[in-house]
């Protein structure tokens, strides 16, 4: 039993950044899955291929009003969801890491809210004619940069949790490097998987210019590795603010959209995103670039040597 628990343990990114509902759920199922994949030899990126089809049903059953459509395409999201913890996992205990995953991953993610979003969008347009157009993409922005950031902050805190190897953490640098390395003749896709990655990342620093500052100054005063004791307070600043990565990832998210749509006000749903979320979103942002100043100020006071 206590190797089981070692070993299903071993599959996570860390207790720190893994949700009540994921250690409790999502991980458990996932793992079972990752386990039976892993044992037919079906690769972390099919699993997220798989995910994307599951996603995109359920956005397609929101369409229709009415509770069966509504209740399969509730199963169908959390099926998909239990396939995206399982793709990670597996990639974890199959050392299969690679560029192309992670962004298919969040890729996938984009799909199933893109569909979720069209579908509630096509539902609702009888009655709410063009505004309802208007209120999904601007929704859909929003869902987007915070998502971003959250995924940001989280790869933040588990750098300096668990070094380089356990984050997945990229600097636009080093991207664009690595894209013009490459040929649009030979690489196409690979360069092109590139291009968008470069942008995503580069859109991450800049909205996060304390903490680049933060990095540069770490990086010429110690390189490569913090010492012990700036990590440790790093972690201990970070982790109050990993409830509200987890808020602006999923779980939150969905059971609010599951709760609209049952009750049949999904519009209810955009109002929560573009309220309640935001707000969670502009506050986690301010609090992490406070947080980095401080460290600044103290790295320059020689606090830490």
């Amino acid at each position: 039993m206590e190797n089981n628990q070692t070993a299903f343990e071993s599959t996570l990114k860390s207790k720190d950044t893994e949700e009540f509902i994921d250690i409790y759920f999502y991980r458990p199922v996932g793992y079972c899955w990752a386990l039976l994949f892993k044992k037919l030899g079906i690769t972390p990126n099919t699993v997220t291929i798989a995910s994307i089809f599951l996603g995109v049903g359920a956005g397609i059953c929101f369409y229709f009003d009415n509770m069966w459509a509504t209740v399969s395409g509730i199963f169908l999201l959390i099926w998909a969801n239990s396939y995206d913890s399982a793709d990670g996992q597996l990639a974890r205990m199959t050392k299969q890491f690679s560029v192309l995953g992670r962004i298919l991953d969040g890729f996938a993610g984009n799909l199933w809210f893109t569909s979720i979003y069209m579908a509630i969008a096509f539902r609702l347009y009888p009655e709410w004619n063009g505004w309802i157009w208007i209120l999904v993409f601007v929704t859909g922005y929003f869902h987007s940069k915070q998502a971003e950031m959250a995924d940001y902050y989280r790869n933040i805190h588990l750098l300096f949790l668990k070094g380089k190897a356990g984050s997945e953490l990229e600097s636009s640098k080093e991207l664009t490097n690595k894209f013009e390395l490459l040929s649009w003749k030979e690489n196409f896709i690979k360069k092109l998987v590139l291009f968008f990655y470069r942008n995503y990342t580069s859109d991450q620093e800049h909205r996060s210019p304390k903490f680049q500052r933060l990095f540069r100054l770490l990086k010429e005063n110690f390189g490569d590795i913090p010492p012990e004791s700036f990590r440790k307070d790093f972690r201990e600043k970070s982790l109050p603010l990993m409830k509200y990565t987890n808020i602006l990832s999923f779980n939150t998210r969905s059971i609010t959209l599951f709760i609209t749509l049952l009750i049949g006000y999904p519009w209810l749903y955009f109002l929560f995103e573009l309220t309640v979320l935001n707000v969670l979103f502009v506050y986690m942002t301010v609090r992490h670039e406070r947080i980095c100043k401080q460290f600044i100020l103290d790295i320059k006071e020689g606090v830490y040597k």
